[in-house]
């Protein structure tokens, strides 16, 4: 039997039949990798799963109805919304008079928070825990709705931070006490005017004890 030379089997593994085959499977590799990430891209967004970013919670559908107040809204004692309008009537009456005195100073008194609903402090404490990634560190913060105030429309925020120092020297003279140490915008009407403010609690996570 005649053996085939060195330059014959060279020629026999390069013919044009397999490059040609070869250059096809190639090709269609090329165009199933190509489908693939063209059928990703047109799903549609509906069918992606997004979480929100570590330090975020879901907006939910709170709004004045349930005492939500716009930042720097300016509200007064006497503004006619829901967070002022179902706070204590005692509570509003001595933060009227503080509001009162205070302007003889040329001090403004802002209310940020008042009445609060139960789903709103519900979403406040849920956004805390998310914030800060703990249950018993939110707590430092933002209390559960069974055990706040403001559900029960017994305490305000106060803006701005002169007002808070303000409060922090009169309000007493009102009945109107901070009651967390962490908190100097949280008035609440803890005494009778004159009298003195109870010990302040470190922060909200002593609620309760």
């Amino acid at each position: 039997m005649q053996r085939r030379s060195t330059f014959q089997k060279t020629r026999a593994r390069h013919s044009p039949g397999g490059i040609a085959l070869v250059a096809i499977v190639s090709a269609l590799a090329i165009v199933a990798v190509a489908c693939g990430v063209l059928a990703y891209l047109s799903l549609p967004k509906s069918d992606a799963v997004t979480l929100p970013p570590i330090g975020e919670a879901p907006v939910g559908l709170v709004g004045e109805d349930d005492g939500v107040i716009p930042e720097m809204s300016g509200f007064t004692v006497d503004t006619d919304v829901q967070a002022i309008a179902k706070l204590d009537p005692e509570l509003r009456a001595a933060l009227a008079a503080a509001t009162a005195a205070a302007a003889e100073d040329d001090q403004p008194i802002y209310i940020n928070s008042g009445w609060r609903s139960t789903r709103y402090q519900q979403q406040l404490f849920d956004e805390a825990v998310v914030t800060y990634e703990s249950e018993e560190i939110a707590r430092q913060f933002v209390a559960p709705p069974d055990l706040s105030a403001h559900t029960r429309g017994q305490a305000v925020d106060i803006e701005p931070l002169d007002a808070q120092l303000w409060l922090q020297e009169h309000g007493y003279e009102f009945g109107l006490c901070q009651i967390f140490a962490n908190e100097r915008w949280h008035y609440e009407l803890a005494t009778t005017p004159g009298g003195t403010c109870p010990d302040m609690l470190t922060d909200a996570s002593e609620l309760g004890d």
